[in-house]
């Protein structure tokens, strides 16, 4: 089981395929499991690094106060201690929040940039998400009463449409199976959701000079589209890509459509250039 030791933890990962160094950075209380979609097609071009963010996973689960620097210099020390200089970073929701800090944080260490339904945070994020989904997420009493199996159940149709729920039952055992093999416990959910309730951005995204794509889809219910268009606007010459049709969990039912979106920035935004 690959672990290594970065600053206070011990940080679960695994590395895969070849190439230029890929690190994906999950979303709110999920774990590196759930990029299944993502590493086949990735890793035959990248050297793909997918690991459990503190708090999930195989990680260590530390009971202290979380915010997005802490859990971008997780990332960062990871790189240093798989002596990499500098990857491509993709991160979605939550990850897509770490990304930016890392970008901002760590600037020498991005390559490129693929911010994934996420935003900016602070006050000049578009305030207007599902509340039933920010109940379903952040109402640490209600998630104590649910079983992992009902969290998922519950989260699914806010992650993808009902026709793709339906009609790939194969896709969705495994994001389950994938998401109860090391289930997130409540603490992680509440040190977590304290980071994402701290995180601000708005007024430094235009010092990140990396390359960056920014993903999203238009029928997103956590994450309105509209963040991502408030973050294009700020980061110079980012790019905006917005699926139709695609909720908060497009990495899951249009992985071959992002994919494809993502290979195709990356490789306009090689190192050797």
């Amino acid at each position: 089981m690959p672990t290594t030791k970065v600053g206070d933890i011990n940080i679960y990962y695994e590395v895969h395929g070849e190439g230029e160094p890929l690190v994906l950075i999950m979303g709110y209380g999920g774990n590196s499991g759930q990029w299944f979609r993502q590493i086949p097609g990735l890793s035959q071009e990248y050297r793909v690094i997918v690991f459990d963010n503190r708090g999930t996973g195989r990680s260590d689960k530390s009971d202290i106060p979380y915010t997005m620097d802490m859990m971008a210099g997780d990332v960062a020390g990871l790189l240093d201690a798989l002596d990499i200089g500098a990857a491509h970073v993709y991160g979605v929701s939550m990850g897509g929040m770490i990304a930016q800090h890392v970008a901002l944080n760590y600037q020498e260490k991005v390559i490129g940039l693929v911010l994934g339904c996420t935003l900016c945070g602070g006050e000049q994020h578009s305030v207007a998400p599902d509340a039933e989904a920010m109940t379903l997420l952040f109402d640490m009493e209600r998630m104590q009463q649910l079983t992992p199996e009902e969290m998922i159940k519950e989260t699914m149709p806010f992650l993808c449409s009902q026709e793709f729920i339906d009609n790939n039952p194969d896709v969705i055992k495994q994001f389950t199976e994938n998401s109860m093999e090391y289930v997130t416990p409540l603490q992680s959910y509440s040190r977590q959701a304290e980071a994402i309730m701290g995180h601000d951005t708005y007024d430094r995204l235009p010092d990140i000079k990396v390359p960056t794509l920014v993903i999203t889809g238009d029928a997103d219910r956590i994450v309105p589209a509209e963040n991502s268009k408030i973050l294009a606007s700020r980061i110079p010459d980012a790019e905006l890509v917005i699926l139709e049709g695609m909720g908060h969990g497009f990495f899951i039912e249009a992985a071959e459509e992002a994919n494809n979106v993502i290979t195709y920035f990356l490789r306009r935004h090689r190192r050797s250039g």
